[in-house]
């Protein structure tokens, strides 16, 4: 491929990128307010809570893989500005983190994964997934996110009229259950030690998951191997990657040596721009 079609090439990804960001926040915007400032306990609504509070869940996962594409420059390749403020908008629409505090964080956990120089990875309970959960959270979850979300409620709820069991059900359950499915599919799974060692210092593995089951738990983020190696991949474009994996693995004669870790691009997007 050529600079010409590699040029091509990062234009279509952005252009694809960005457009199904915008559909993912329309979503989650659409079905966030209708259902925290207008949804009705009918009869007929009690049994459709729980696939909205589902979809919820899977949305809010879908607004952090995208702030973590941004965190790439996966999202809009050569547009830093723009990787910025969607993934600002996105961190700051998921639980109110911040977008800049959490890169630094990420790119640590790229270049030291499944270490203790890893801020993801609980090296003390590298196999254990209550702990590891509990450590992943008191990571992220400090006192600047604990305001921002009180201060959403107070909104919500007085400012703007929500009840307390639609603020609660259709906004507070989703983020919480989302950030478990987060951590189980896109952390534990991926990096947890097992007794199959890890063939690099990725220190990471893929899901077996059909494509519709890997779009559903973590917007394909379980093929994780394929991330480390691919940074600069979107998660769109994981599927492709992972079956080029299956297929080299499957050419590789038995008794081969590991892997060589590798980075085929940059880990994170320029800060210019």
């Amino acid at each position: 491929m050529d600079a010409g079609e590699r040029c091509i090439s990062r234009r279509r990804q952005g252009y694809v990128g960005m457009a199904l960001a915008t559909l993912l926040i329309a979503a989650w915007t659409a079905i966030h307010v209708a259902c925290v400032f207008f949804y009705s306990w009918t009869p007929a609504g009690l049994l459709a809570a729980p696939l909205l509070v589902a979809l919820l869940c899977w949305l809010n996962v879908g607004l952090f893989i995208v702030a973590h594409d941004c965190m790439h420059g996966s999202l809009a390749p050569g547009r830093p500005v723009v990787n910025r403020a969607l993934g600002r908008l996105c961190l700051s629409l998921y639980a109110g983190f911040s977008y800049d505090r959490l890169l630094p964080k990420h790119l640590r956990h790229h270049l030291h994964s499944g270490t203790g120089g890893d801020p993801d990875f609980d090296a003390n309970h590298p196999a254990s997934f209550a702990p590891w959960l509990l450590k992943f959270l008191r990571e992220y979850l400090g006192w600047r996110e604990v305001f921002i979300l009180a201060a959403w409620s107070v909104t919500y709820l007085v400012l703007l009229g929500a009840s307390i069991p639609n603020t609660l059900v259709f906004w507070a359950l989703p983020a919480m259950l989302s950030a478990v499915q987060l951590f189980y599919f896109g952390t534990y799974r991926p990096h947890r030690h097992d007794a199959l060692a890890f063939g690099d210092c990725h220190r990471a593995r893929s899901s077996d998951y059909s494509y519709l089951l890997s779009l559903a738990t973590c917007f394909h983020f379980g093929y994780h191997l394929e991330h480390h190696v691919h940074p600069g991949l979107p998660w769109w474009k994981l599927p492709r990657a992972r079956a080029g994996s299956l297929t080299q693995a499957a050419s590789t004669a038995p008794g081969a040596m590991p892997r060589k870790c590798r980075f085929d691009a940059p880990l994170a997007a320029p800060r210019r721009g």
